[in-house]
């Protein structure tokens, strides 16, 4: 569709931007190997369908290292919006609702009449299909009082402690936001009371079902597990047969030690793929632990760590360079 688009350079990301003019444009700032960006691009997908006059534009971080670094995208999934060409707000993380929420409040400040086409007041119809959207925005959802990271009753706080203690990845909304939402809500699950908490778009119920199915051990089995970060880190070591973390990426390096590695590596003509440690704090930390190795750039050949550059450089020296990133 027109208003959903994707931008692989600075250019064409500027050219956008220039193009929108005064409507509003909101840029997700993506990586391939993460599930939750996926699951953000179907929600951005929706909410393109519903914003006609608001541009959404997907954008691989990586791929892009000068304006995650003029914007200080840290990790994935990111979320900026702009107006006039000029940053108005920004969203970190794969929070579903509030992307919409965010979106719904400035594509209505931004765009005259545009929120007024359809005519007169919201219709009960119109509000199921709202409800019906915030429902399935993720697999799991929890609608509460507050956010996951404050919540702001003592049921809602035991749930989120529940759902985190089983390892469940879920989105939630804040019904103290929307009042509309949370009284409607009531009445389209016939569930009086909240925390309220759904799967796939079914209701499962509140508190005390949530821990019944917590005790009988059908929860893990009803909502998807969170991906923790050894996982996150396996799947991305294993993402080609020889992968280098380092500062930068095979295009650009941005410090000597990974720049002298890229020159070792570009010379033996073995293909191979890089992951800038620069655009994910928890990685950049959490690789250090997991390899026991302090320093950046690492290598990693069929999932198992080689070294950083004074490795590769015995390696070279020895002859046994080529032969070891072919896990001969």
């Amino acid at each position: 569709m027109a208003n959903l688009v994707e931008a692989t350079t600075q250019k064409q990301f500027e050219g956008l931007l220039a193009k929108a003019g005064k409507c509003l444009t909101v840029v997700h700032f993506q990586a391939a190997w993460a599930p939750q960006c996926g699951q953000m691009n179907e929600v951005m997908a929706e909410l393109a369908k519903e914003h006609a006059h608001t541009i959404f534009v997907k954008l691989e971080a990586e791929a892009v290292p000068e304006l995650s670094e003029k914007y200080e995208i840290a990790s994935v999934p990111t979320f900026l919006f702009f107006k006039a060409g000029e940053k108005v707000d920004r969203l970190d993380g794969a929070h579903a609702p509030d992307l919409s929420k965010k979106v719904q409040r400035l594509a209505v400040t931004g765009n005259a009449g545009g929120a007024g086409e359809s005519g007169g007041a919201t219709t009960t119809t119109d509000l199921h299909q709202r409800l019906k959207k915030l429902i399935n925005a993720a697999p799991c959802m929890l609608f509460m009082k507050g956010s996951s990271q404050e919540p702001r009753c003592g049921f809602s706080r035991q749930i989120v402690a529940l759902l985190k203690e089983h390892n469940v990845q879920f989105s939630s909304f804040d019904i103290l936001s929307d009042e509309e939402v949370r009284q409607e809500l009531k009445t389209y699950s016939n569930w009086p009371t909240y925390p309220q908490l759904y799967a796939n778009g079914e209701l499962l119920g509140g508190l005390d079902i949530v821990k019944e199915l917590a005790e009988s051990g059908e929860l893990e089995n009803t909502c998807p597990k969170a991906v923790t970060l050894e996982h996150r880190l396996k799947t991305t070591i294993n993402r080609s047969p020889v992968m280098l973390f380092m500062k930068g990426n095979k295009e650009e390096a941005k410090c000597g030690f990974s720049r002298q590695t890229l020159e070792i590596l570009n010379a033996t003509g073995v293909d191979y793929d890089t992951f800038d440690i620069l655009l994910d704090e928890e990685v950049r930390q959490g690789l250090k632990t997991y390899s026991n190795w302090p320093t950046y750039p690492q290598l990693y050949v069929k999932g198992e760590l080689v070294g950083g550059l004074d490795i590769m450089k015995e390696l070279k020296e020895s002859g046994d360079l080529v032969s070891t990133l072919k896990g001969e």
